[in-house]
This record gives structure tokens, sequence and C-alpha cells, in this order.
């Protein structure tokens, strides 16, 4: 009798695993780490970028890093938070929604990590083709302070960068166009809105991304523009997600030990097309035991357990 689906089982088979999750996500923010760095030499067309993008939005009105940046440079108790902010809770409330996404909601996961890989990824083109001179690195003529080197007394990070002290030569400080500080907070804010049960998560997923893009332009690491393209990336990544799922898909089906990593292998008794009864623990089983010469006195049991005993 053909062996017949068990409600669930497909389910069961596409579960993802933590231990082949982890290692995914460490080699994709390896690569992220790694792809800054790939424009740091390109100074002169980095301060050409930024300068740019500064007479882009100075035409459109939309250069609002400037009061921003002012009013964080003259209040330190907005400054020093906003600081804080920009240094760590990338690092923080990314993988805290990841996690929450994989132990909570494990159906949308798969799609959610899709997505925010897809733009981050994304993200490291812009970063390699469009080298930027964020606003706190220009010439003073241009009215920015560099809030991060103003408060770096307050905190880990030195007058260099955001980096520990002492490591800002080892980070590119031109990857600024798009911020994906604004389009990982928006990632992070779309999950919470979407999937977050309580009123105070759905509060949180609006006010995450707006807040983030203010500490940006207040603390001069973006333009208003990079935060726009950060966004932007987003979207992008959003609408390729569907098409990456489906070429991963068919890159585990093409190989089975990638399925079997992923949970995705099936039952570990019954291999695909074959047929047993109860009892039965290896495939084609009974046709092991019952060759074509078996006389019909053969004993009940090799029909396996539960047959029917031989009328006599």
């Amino acid at each position: 009798m053909p062996q017949t689906e068990i409600p669930g089982t497909e389910a069961a088979r596409t579960r993802l695993r933590w231990w082949t999750e982890l290692p995914l996500i460490l080699l994709v923010y390896a690569c992220y780490s790694a792809g800054r760095l790939l424009a740091r030499g390109d100074t002169a067309g980095a301060v050409d970028h930024g300068l740019s993008i500064l007479q882009i939005e100075k035409v459109l009105h939309i250069n609002a890093e400037h009061p921003l940046n002012r009013l964080f440079t003259r209040e330190a108790w907005l400054g020093v938070p906003a600081d804080f902010w920009y240094a760590s809770l990338h690092y923080l409330v990314t993988p805290a929604v990841l996690i929450w996404l994989f132990r909570s909601r494990a159906q949308h996961y798969r799609t959610a990590r899709t997505w925010l890989m897809t733009s981050t990824f994304i993200g490291l083109i812009g970063f390699t083709l469009l080298p930027t001179c964020p606003p706190r690195l220009l010439s003073a003529g241009h009215g920015f302070v560099d809030t991060m080197a103003q408060y770096s007394s307050y905190g880990w990070w030195g007058g260099a960068a955001s980096a520990p002290k002492g490591l800002g030569g080892m980070t590119n400080q031109y990857a600024a166009m798009p911020s994906l500080h604004v389009g990982w907070s928006l990632w992070c804010g779309v999950m919470l809105w979407r999937h977050g049960s309580t009123p105070a998560a759905r509060a949180a997923g609006i006010a995450y991304p707006l807040l983030t893009t203010i500490v940006v332009m207040g603390t001069a690491n973006h333009y208003f523009l990079d935060a726009v393209a950060g966004a932007f990336v987003m979207g992008v990544g959003l609408l390729l997600a569907p098409y990456v799922m489906r070429r991963a898909d068919v890159l585990r089906a093409r190989v089975p030990f990638a399925a079997r990593l992923s949970g995705a292998s099936g039952s570990p008794i019954v291999s695909a097309g074959c047929q047993t009864s109860a009892g039965e623990r290896i495939p084609r089983q009974r046709e092991s035991r019952t060759g074509a010469g078996a006389g019909p006195d053969a004993s009940s049991t090799d029909a396996g357990e539960g047959a029917p005993a031989a009328a006599r």
C-alpha cells in the first residue's frame, strides 16, 4: 500500500536549525565587514561624492542634517545618547529581532532573514561603487561637527570612528551610501509591526527606524539621502527575496548534503518512493525476506507484524 503523507511532515522537513543558521548569518556579517573596506583608499572620490550629495540636498532644501547636528553638538544630553545609539544598537537590536523571529515566529523567519541578507549584499555594492565621505569628515567650513569625537570621553569609541578606541583605522569611514543603519532599523521596524503581538511592540516598530534616521543625521554620520538610499535598498531586497529563496531551494535539492543539514531530508526510515508496512524498519524489507522462490508455507511473520495468519 503506498505510503501516505502525514499532515505536518512538510513543515518538519523545512524546519531550519540554529546550527546552520548561525554560520550563515556570521558569514554574511563577515562579508559585510570586509566589503566596507574595499573602497577605503579612494578618499578624493569619496569627498567629491559627499559634496555632491550635500549640494543636491541644499538645492532641494532637504539638508536636515545641518540643524540636527547643531542641536546634538550644543545639547550633550541629546548628543551623548545619540552616539551610544549609533555605536551599538544596530549590533544589538537586529540580532535580537532575528532570534525572536527564529524562536517565536518560525513560519516567517526564513523570508525575513533572506530579505535582510539580500538587502545587506545590495548595500555592499553601494559601498564599493559609491564611496562617500560622511558629513563629519568634511572640512569645518561645511558646518558639521563630529559628535562621536566631541563626546568620545563618554563612550568606548575613539575620536576617529564609532569603532572601539584604537580600532578606527580598521574601518572604512567612507561606507556611508546607503545607510544600512537606517536600512536594518527599517527591517526591524517592519518585523515588529507585522509580527509583534502587543501595542508596545508595534510602537517600537515605528519609533526605532524614525529615531535611527534622526540619530545618523544628528551625529553627522550620514546625509538625509543616505537614509533614503538605505530604505530604497531594503525595498529592492524585499522584492528580490522570493527569487533568492527559490534559487536556494533549487540548490538545496541538487545538493543532498545541504538538504540534510537544513533538516529537509525527510524521514530517516523511509526513502522517497519506497513502500513499507507496519513494523518494517528497512525499505523493501518484505521483498528481501520473501524471495521469488518462497513457498506457500512461508511464515506469516515474513509479511510483517500485524499481518493475518495464513488459513489452514
